[in-house]
């Protein structure tokens, strides 16, 4: 077994083709690391990783080389590309962030509501859906300017979830769309006003059932919807248990001590009563959502407005503050102070520094990483926070980057978008009518915003159990994602998308093929010669990940593949261009199922 903890191996088993094994590889390490296992909790405090030192070191200004800039890319964008890798190249990190953290947001609405027209031109009575949003999504991070905005915009979304599997959230596509550009506009800004737009959205408001929240009723015993509370506490900012800087513990009588208690989450749930619908009034109807009286075209997307009808006048005790009894309701005074006291808390750097570290860079990081990544976000700065994480030793020292312990596996959504950007892809439509894949066994297992509950597709915390991570107290989270059947179905996925493309063919399914293709001209100008085939998809999709017992593999495999000579008068010129794709395509998803890229180191 090779020594990362992932448990990626590889047999060395000749006279097999390396599709082969490589899926046997993976189903091999997971079945050493003991499946997919339970988590370990939200806020599994830091494992005693040696990788980084106590203070930062000095960090090189611009990349030694290309495999360097791919590695930066991988953390920052939805995947390098030719041109972005020459950005950096020439830029260096910092100037390349910079540029990146001053382009403006691309806008998943409007590509929404451009699609709606699309969609209802075809036939008057129809409008687009959730698919429409996942266009976006992939149409933004395949061709999108702002990838650093975006890539931090999706790390955010799996943070502060909501998720159009649930049917609720799912009937409202536009409020979604409208939520992404709401992480994306803040995703370099402040903490706070973050928190409120997010508590304040209506897709949240409708995922989280603080949208129609009512104050306590004693008469019928109602009490206030505390959805919200626990979650905004637990999930979006300070956690389960208290901090200190560098995300380890604090404890009290030897252990964990909590964060909150049942008592905050009863106050805070106070806090978000009397919230709903945005409008020109706060009448009932309008609360409640009546259409068509009370139905204003853009509510969806606009933030959530306070009834003062709807909205408890008790006192409202939590995480030691109090907001005392109102004799008028005053939701926006007691919506300030509940955020006010979540935003301020000590816990959210290490908390919310940590989680981020992980969706971008690595997935156990040092103490000592995220103590310097809280310290940069102080008072909720997100932008000093990105930069933080990118920047540090332990992002860019390609020396700890090949220690065991750092890393992460790449979750199935970036495996796609890396490789869709990496080997030029196109949309015949324009629209990226690639939509959910969902299924664990003909697709990736993961849909972008639409995760099966609002703790993401994994947890934070997540250690697997029965693995070397396992033993070694190592956090992974995207581990949480892997068995057999979505081992089988990630190698199925790319199959299909390597030899006919990815997505539905067409807007109105009419098309001649999928909507979405690899552009594999260049490879295929050198399937004759198989090791500069190989070379040449190991440097598009690899880079320094690759290795010498991959790429003779993979050179074995592609000349496995019959090529004819061409005949003086190309009568079977036909044949021959269909062995030189074929063996390009080979070459690519030989790439694409292989542990190499699988990790992100």
């Amino acid at each position: 077994m090779r020594d990362f903890p992932l448990c990626l191996a590889r047999p060395a088993m000749a006279g097999r083709s390396l599709a082969w094994l490589a899926a046997l590889a993976l189903v091999a390490g997971l079945s050493a690391c003991g499946g997919s296992g339970g988590a370990a909790g939200d806020t599994a405090g830091p494992s005693s990783n040696p990788a980084s030192p106590s203070s930062p070191a000095p960090t090189v200004a611009k990349p030694g080389s290309r495999e360097e800039a791919m590695r930066f890319l991988m953390q920052a964008s939805f995947g390098p590309t030719e041109a972005s890798i020459a950005a950096v190249m020439d830029k260096g990190y910092e100037p390349w962030l910079d540029e990146q953290l001053a382009k403006p947001a691309s806008m998943h609405r409007l590509n929404w509501d451009a699609s709606d027209a699309a969609v209802k031109a075809l036939k008057a009575t129809d409008s687009a859906g959730s698919r429409e949003v996942l266009d976006s999504f992939y149409k933004v991070a395949i061709t999108g300017d702002d990838q650093l905005r975006q890539r931090v915009a999706y790390a955010l979304s799996q943070i502060m979830v909501v998720s159009m599997a649930q049917d609720n959230v799912g009937n409202q596509p536009r409020a979604v769309a409208s939520y992404l550009d709401t992480l994306s506009a803040n995703a370099f800004g402040n903490y706070r006003v973050l928190l409120e737009q997010v508590a304040t959205h209506p897709a949240m408001g409708l995922y989280l059932s603080h949208l129609k929240n009512q104050k306590e009723d004693a008469k019928t015993g109602r009490v206030p919807d505390e959805n919200f509370a626990r979650e905004v506490m637990q999930l979006f900012s300070i956690g389960l248990i208290e901090l200190n800087a560098d995300g380890s513990p604090k404890l009290e009588a030897g252990a964990p001590k909590p964060s909150y208690t049942a008592d905050d989450i009863a106050g805070m749930a106070k806090v978000f009563t009397g919230l709903s619908w945005d409008g020109p009034d706060t009448a009932d109807g309008r609360f409640w959502g009546w259409c068509p009286d009370y139905c204003e075209a853009d509510r969806a997307f606009k933030p959530m407005q306070g009834y003062s009808q709807f909205h408890s006048l008790s006192e409202k005790k939590f995480l030691g503050k109090v907001v005392a009894a109102q004799v008028k309701a005053d939701p926006a005074a007691s919506l300030k102070a509940g955020l006010d006291a979540l935003a301020l808390h000590a816990n959210v750097g290490p908390f919310i520094g940590r989680q981020m570290i992980q969706r971008l860079v690595t997935s156990n990081p040092s103490p000592d990483y995220v103590a310097r990544v809280s310290k940069a976000f102080g008072a909720g700065d997100m932008k000093a926070m990105v930069k933080a994480i990118l920047l540090d030793s332990e992002a860019r020292d390609a020396g700890l980057a090949a220690q065991p312990s750092y890393g992460k596996l790449q979750e199935p959504v970036l495996r796609l978008t890396a490789a869709l950007r990496a080997l030029g892809a196109s949309s015949d439509s324009g629209a990226w009518l690639i939509g959910a894949t969902d299924d664990p066994a003909t697709q990736l297992g993961q849909s972008p915003l639409r995760s099966p509950s609002v703790f993401n597709f994994y947890r934070p915390g997540f250690i697997a159990p029965g693995s070397e991570s396992g033993a070694a107290k190592l956090t992974m989270p995207e581990l949480q994602l892997v068995q057999e059947t979505s081992v089988a179905g990630y190698a199925n996925f790319i199959k299909g998308g390597v030899a006919g493309g990815f997505g539905q063919r067409g807007l109105d399914w009419k098309a001649a093929r999928n909507d979405v293709q690899f552009d594999l001209t260049a490879l295929i100008a050198l399937a004759a010669k198989p090791a500069d085939l190989v070379e040449q998809v190991s440097k598009q999709l690899l880079g320094g990940r690759s290795n010498a017992a991959l790429k003779a593999e993979m050179v074995a495999a592609v000349e496995s593949v019959k090529l004819d000579a061409l005949k003086a008068d190309a009568s079977n010129k036909k044949t021959v261009d269909d062995q030189l794709l074929n063996r390009a395509k080979l070459g690519v998803y030989l790439a694409l199922v292989s542990p190499e890229y699988l990790v992100q180191k």
